[in-house]
């Protein structure tokens, strides 16, 4: 293992990105650092810094000073890593804006964080130029794939126009304790707020994963969720990139099961929704095989989650069943994780929601052994994570090396160490609301610690329903149940606050609810359509009632409705990090929920 205390020939208590990145561009010249899948774009570390030091002279022309903040508002590409880099060479502090956001929603954002320059991508401009007209700070907006339309600057015009520029005297100026990025909450409960995360707090966390788990040598990695997510640019982006990985940049979040082949990770982090629909999907491929062969798989899936089974509960596993596993996976599900693309990964991981157990379980039959992990943005994205080899299923894992972790007396997960953020931007009262006098976050979860340290996740604090009994309970931990019912239920929101019994509304997976359709005689009815077909709802009842087998009796959903369509990120019902907006939903689906009650 590397020097745990060094990076790019850095330590972890003196360095910050922009520094380390110029020494990581010595050490990696010629070697790939960002790329496009079919290499249209391809950087190496050189090409890198020479784009980076261009932009960052360019924007130091526009009035760009250490200190201040400048927008991005861009999809998963190369220019995003060059924009964010040249920020980070002036001191700057760039912070992302999720492309979902309403032009209201923008002008909050880059109002609160004060930002003067904003870089977008033309997909974003309207909605962007809309919320600038209130927004008289931001003298600059740049397109990276514009022509100077509506006033904006070109990219091209910017880069490279002060050639004289020193950028590495510049970054050399940089502090580790200056403000590296600011994420903005998803705002479920009111205006999101600004957590500002120094480059101090970065190399903390980039230290606690090195101590735990390593990327090995010339390791690959897909940028594809939202640079506005801290688990994005902790991830997908910090972690590896000074590392020395290469970055292959997936602009479309909805192609990143089509990537995974193209690019086989060696490291692979994603949200639970991606994992359920890689199970969907896995499973509707058994479906469509002929019933001999659909027989002997389901018959080797059952003997490999037996074994999983046994290992998690540390009982032996028999030879017959060893050997018998050890079969099925050379036949079988060696083939399945090549085709999927994840057959050189060495590590995988899932968090930001809770992912339902016999997901986790599934994956870890095929010789995909996902673990999960637990942070949120205030904490730098990481908190605890699942140790490789010693996953414990069901728990987010044990605190990383540096970190503590303690329970209040009600139950809250407390946090404390040198990840913690510097604080809410423009929040000081938020900010000692949460972070108290020793140092420990008030993280907002419900948790349990066992006798070994690994922490298991019950429910956000404020989302617990207490029933018309006064029995407390988890919406997050039944809505994982009834979707592990069925590959057909893609989202699940349940009800029952103060109420007799628990209700919800579900909606289809669009993927396999497609193939079902289609084996059962429903081919090209819409999702809109297949919600109101009976079969489809006697289908989804079965689920329930699976899911409900796993659920005490008080927890267990009495009644539900099937929602007409999708829910997408950044809509009505989910924020744009896929958490559910638990009372915009029952705002608006409020007859169909009184309904469940009459």
């Amino acid at each position: 293992m590397a020097d745990r205390n060094l990076i790019g020939g850095m330590s972890f208590e003196s360095a910050t990105l922009g520094q380390a990145f110029r020494r990581l561009a010595d050490t990696y010249a010629d070697q790939v650092v960002l790329r496009t899948v079919d290499d249209s774009v391809s950087l190496t570390w050189t090409e890198l810094r020479e784009r980076v030091d261009a932009l960052a002279g360019g924007l130091a022309k526009l009035g760009l000073r250490h200190g201040d903040t400048i927008a991005l508002m861009l999809s998963n590409r190369p220019e995003f890593h060059v924009a964010d880099l040249a920020a980070v060479t002036l001191g700057a502090t760039p912070f992302s804006i999720y492309q979902t956001l309403s032009p209201e929603q923008i002008e909050y954002v880059v109002s609160d964080a004060g930002a003067t320059i904003a870089i977008v991508e033309s997909a974003y401009l309207g909605a962007f130029l809309a919320a600038k007209a209130n927004l008289p700070d931001v003298r600059h907006v740049i397109v990276i794939d514009g022509n100077g339309e509506g006033g904006t600057l070109k990219l091209s015009d910017v880069e490279g126009s002060q050639p004289d520029f020193d950028a590495a005297a510049t970054a050399a100026a940089v502090q580790p304790e200056d403000i590296l990025t600011l994420i903005y909450t998803s705002g479920t409960t009111g205006p999101p707020k600004g957590v500002q995360l120094s480059h101090r707090n970065l190399f903390s966390v980039v230290e606690a994963v090195t101590q735990v788990v390593e990327l090995p040598p010339a390791s690959r990695v897909i940028s594809w969720l939202p640079t506005a997510h801290i688990a994005e640019r902790a991830l997908n982006y910090y972690w590896p990139f000074l590392y020395g990985a290469t970055i292959t940049c997936c602009a479309n979040p909805r192609e990143i099961v089509s990537y995974l082949p193209r690019v086989r990770p060696t490291f692979f982090f994603a949200v639970p929704r991606i994992w359920e629909k890689l199970k969907a999907g896995l499973e509707a491929q058994l479906a469509s095989l002929p019933e001999e062969q659909q027989k002997m798989m389901r018959a080797g899936i059952h003997a490999a989650l037996e074994r999983v089974r046994l290992m998690q509960t540390g009982k032996p596993v028999p030879a017959d069943l060893e050997k018998a596993v050890a079969q099925t996976d050379k036949a079988f599900f060696s083939k399945v994780r090549e085709t999927v693309g994840l057959d050189q990964a060495t590590l995988v991981l899932v968090g930001a929601a809770p992912t339902p157990r016999d997901v986790l379980e599934f994956f870890h039959a095929l010789g995909i052994p996902l673990a999960e992990g637990w942070g949120m943005s205030e904490t730098s994205a990481i908190g605890t994570i699942n140790p490789p080899g010693k996953i414990r299923i069901g728990s987010v894992g044990k605190a990383a090396p540096g970190i503590e972790v303690r329970l209040a007396a009600d139950g809250e997960l407390l946090i404390r160490g040198s990840n913690i953020m510097v604080g809410y931007r423009n929040l000081p009262e938020k900010t000692a609301e949460a972070i108290d006098s020793e140092g420990w976050l008030a993280t907002g979860d419900v948790a349990e610690i066992d006798a070994d340290g690994y922490v298991r996740i019950v429910d956000r604090k404020k989302e617990l329903i207490i029933n018309a009994a006064g029995k407390n309970m988890s919406p997050a931990n039944i809505e994982s149940a009834i979707k592990g019912g069925s590959p057909l239920i893609g989202q699940v929101c349940v009800l029952g606050d103060a109420r007799s019994y628990n209700t919800a509304l579900i909606v289809l997976d669009a993927d396999f609810a497609a193939v079902w359709a289609k084996q059962n005689g429903l081919e090209g009815t819409t999702l809109v359509d297949l919600a109101a077909e009976e079969k489809v709802r006697a289908a989804v009842q079965e689920g329930v009632d699976r899911g409900n087998a796993r659920l005490a009796r008080v927890e267990q959903v009495k009644k539900f409705v099937i929602v007409r369509g999708d829910w997408a990120p950044g809509g009505d019902e989910l924020t744009p990090t896929m958490k559910l907006k638990r009372k915009p939903i029952a705002a608006k689906y409020k007859a169909e929920i009184e309904a469940m009650y009459d």
